[in-house]
């Protein structure tokens, strides 16, 4: 088990890695295309919209081919979308290869996560989930340590490794011991969103993506007016996904102890509050600060939305690369919506805007928590 782990965390660090690497270099980007924050917004978002098509196909060869072979076919669109970026000219074809990279990503990311999901012992899943999620978020937080060396080194020397780290990556799920293709559950994709665990542990995953999304876009914009170095930047992100990283893990073992009410309703109340707050600091070190506890709060969803919709494959007959696809969806529909509307939006009302509606969204959804006993809560077996 601890083999698989790796390897699995291994493939969502790597990807997370070149998905976050723009993050340092979008203001460069945009002063040097001359785009607005509006398309800005669509090339952060370009990423989550490849993701949101190719979420159900990767789910599809998950289960239909087996876990590898969406793992190596994610791989392969991934490294073929780093080197384009790395010699891309123009916004078109970095958008595209941002597109294809999500792409790459929604298969690798089903292939693994139905890997672990269905080799992880049901009393130690979340935590298990949570040690997965928590490595996709140290390749978020090196992301930015490569996007700064990319500004230092240049594009090309930097993205055009995603190649070689694909074939390496490749190899290692080649060899590893997969399960054998099982036969397809009872129940589909567009019938487990009528699953109330399901249902749940998709919206408490688009949610908080919607806000890193504006966080993704907003984020480094606003801290580069505010004087703020690439570098800077990116120790920025490097430290807010550090902290991401650390509470995944402890995170799933809360799910599995306690049930998922009691670790998302606090998460969404101090979510709800910390957004609120992240357009308040008029100088870099204090948005730097309010970013990283903003993203810290939002950090703590992940693994109970994964859980959700793992529980909810399990009890429906769900099969859990179609599991794995359908958090890749909702990841993907919260975020391209969180960065493509949220700069559309920021173009016409400033940060503030995007900003004041998904600290909105999360009081909401802990409102909602707190007046219903219909939201599903996973207990621990035990």
């Amino acid at each position: 088990m601890r083999g698989l782990v790796l390897l699995v965390g291994a493939i969502v660090l790597v990807d997370t890695l070149f998905y976050a690497a723009i993050t340092p270099i979008l203001p460069a980007l945009a002063d040097e295309l001359g785009l607005g924050k509006g398309a800005a917004g669509i090339m952060e978002a370009a990423y989550a919209a490849g993701t949101f098509a190719g979420a159900l196909p990767g789910g599809w060869l998950a289960a239909r081919f087996g876990v590898r072979t969406a793992v190596l076919t994610g791989l392969a669109l991934m490294s073929v979308s780093g080197v384009v970026f790395a010699l891309g000219t123009s916004e078109l074809v970095l958008d595209v290869a941002r597109f294809v990279q999500g792409l790459g990503g929604a298969c690798s990311w089903a292939g693994a996560l139905a890997w672990l999901a269905s080799a992880a012992p049901r009393e130690r899943r979340g935590e298990l989930l949570g040690t997965a999620l928590g490595a996709a978020i140290v390749g978020g937080q090196l992301g930015p340590v490569a996007g700064a060396a990319a500004d230092a080194l240049g594009r090309d020397v930097v993205f055009s490794a995603a190649a070689v780290l694909g074939a390496g990556l490749a190899v290692w799920a080649w060899r590893t011991p997969a399960p054998a293709v099982q036969p397809a559950g009872v129940l589909q994709p567009a019938q487990a969103v009528r699953d109330r665990g399901i249902a749940a542990g998709m919206a408490l995953t688009a949610l908080p993506s919607a806000a890193f999304g504006a966080i993704g876009v907003l984020g480094p914009l606003a801290l580069d007016d505010l004087g703020a170095t690439a570098l800077a930047i990116g120790a920025t992100f490097f430290v807010a996904a550090g902290l991401e990283a650390l509470v995944n893990p402890v995170v799933g073992r809360q799910v599995d102890r306690r049930g998922v009410r009691a670790v998302a309703l606090p998460g969404l109340a101090a979510a709800g509050v910390l957004l609120a707050l992240v357009p308040v600091p008029g100088t870099a070190a204090g948005l730097a600060i309010a970013l990283v506890a903003a993203t810290g709060a939002l950090g703590v969803l992940w693994v109970p939305g994964m859980a959700l919709i793992a529980a909810g494959a399990d009890r429906s007959g769900l099969d859990q690369g179609y599991a794995a696809a359908l958090f890749s969806l909702a990841w993907a529909a919260g975020f391209t919506v969180g960065s493509a509307g949220g700069g559309a939006l920021a173009e016409r009302t400033g940060d503030g805007g995007p900003f004041a509606l998904v600290a909105a969204a999360c009081l909401v959804a802990a409102v909602a928590i707190v007046r219903t006993r219909r939201v599903p809560a996973l207990r621990s077996p035990g």
